[in-house]
């Protein structure tokens, strides 16, 4: 960029600034503008009536009185132009037409010309029309009574003026009307991010909720289950004991490192916490060990040839969540004695988990809050267009059956 396109960049750049600084002012004191505007054209029409409005008018002999009259009732109701221009250009268009009829033909009719351009710029289109019913009976007036050429030389000119100055006003007001409109646009985008800002948190944090409870849940009852264990064969077999406390040991740090791994994504260390993976099926295994550690034993079949891999890593954790979620009410709920059964199938179509126990047909009591439960369960199978069925068995005992389709498979 040159130096002269860099200095003509500067002085636009000022120039825009000085603009924004006088509209703000304005906005703030309009008065103060209104005021200095109507005392600068008032002053302007009385120095024209102290004598130079002789050197255009038609009859010099005009008294002076009335020609200050007349140039008052051109000047002075500018100051209310913004709030009525209607009005305004009612009285003065008035006092043009004295001035045309009386032959002074005061200059200081041409500020009518601001009038028309507020209303132009601030009122419906129809007004125009009565702006336009105000303005020309002067014109005609002027070329009647004292014709100098033909009589379209005094009024054309002045159709053509006033037609200009009523277009300057239209597209001002269209591009005040886009920009208004942008920026009410801009508003409502903004709105909208607010909007999915927060429904995004409250999603994060029903997450985030839902996978505590599961953790928090299912690691505890492994833990209690683990101890009732280890009290009871504290007595007979120290052993027994030891291998019971070193499983609660490997557990509760299980537990600790998943709600570390949870809750890193609320610090400043959310990419190291991204980074340490989600449970998937291959983790289905160490679960269920885990579960059968806490007493409770437990089958684990699979049916089908189709690699775990297929499956999104969402989808995976959803299975994983719910056959965690499912063990870990059989271990609150279905009392001494009970046996779970784990059947995990793929198909090309979809993938299902049934878990059922041989306890008593007690459902698990309704959840504490939003997310939680089998409520977690049926929500964590909707994100992935499955299905959960959840009921007691005809022979006794609960079932959980979890259905996910693949991808690019109708649910």
């Amino acid at each position: 960029m040159t130096t002269e396109a860099t200095a003509t960049t500067g002085l636009s750049r000022s120039l825009q600034q000085l603009l924004a600084r006088v509209r703000a002012f304005d906005a703030r004191r309009p008065r103060v503008w209104d005021s200095t505007l109507t005392l600068f054209w008032t002053a302007a029409a009385l120095v024209d009536a102290s004598g130079g409005w002789r050197n255009t008018a038609p009859d010099p002999s005009v008294p002076a009185w009335l020609v200050v009259a007349l140039s008052l009732g051109l000047s002075l109701p500018l100051y209310r132009r913004r709030r009525d221009p209607l009005a305004v250009l009612t009285v003065m268009a008035c006092a043009a037409l004295v001035s045309a009829a009386s032959g002074a033909f005061l200059q200081a009719g041409y500020l009518q010309l601001i009038p028309l351009f507020h209303i132009a710029l601030t009122r419906p289109p129809r007004a125009l029309l009565w702006a336009s019913a105000l303005l020309v009976p002067p014109l005609l007036t002027g070329a009647v009574r004292f014709p100098r050429g033909s009589w379209d030389q005094h009024v054309v000119p002045a159709l053509w003026t006033y037609a200009l100055v009523a277009l300057l006003g239209i597209a001002v007001r269209s591009r005040k009307d886009h920009t208004a409109a942008l920026v009410d646009r801009a508003r409502r985008l903004e709105i909208e991010r607010d909007q999915e800002v927060r429904l995004a948190a409250a999603a994060e944090r029903t997450r985030i909720a839902r996978e505590m409870h599961d953790i928090i849940g299912h690691n505890l009852s492994v833990i209690t289950g683990l101890a009732d264990g280890g009290r009871y064969a504290a007595a007979k077999n120290p052993e027994r004991a030891a291998q019971a406390l070193d499983a609660i040991g490997t557990t509760s740090r299980e537990a600790l490192a998943e709600l570390r791994r949870l809750l890193g994504v609320l610090s400043d260390d959310a990419q190291e916490a991204a980074r340490d993976p989600q449970p998937t099926l291959a983790d289905l295994d160490t679960l269920i060990t885990g579960v059968r550690k806490a007493g409770l034993p437990v089958r684990f079949d699979r049916d089908g040839t189709s690699p775990d891999h297929a499956l999104t890593p969402g989808a995976q954790l959803t299975v994983y969540r719910v056959v965690q979620e499912a063990l870990t009410n059989v271990l609150k709920h279905a009392g001494e004695g009970a046996k779970a059964t784990v059947l995990l199938t793929h198909t090309l179509q979809e993938v299902r988990a049934e878990i059922t126990n041989t306890g008593p047909a007690v459902p698990p009591p309704p959840p504490s809050g939003p997310g939680q439960g089998l409520a977690g369960m049926r929500e964590r199978a909707a994100l992935y267009d499955g299905t959960l069925v959840t009921g007691p068995l005809p022979t006794g005992g609960w079932q959980v059956g979890l259905r996910l389709p693949r991808e690019g498979t109708p649910s």
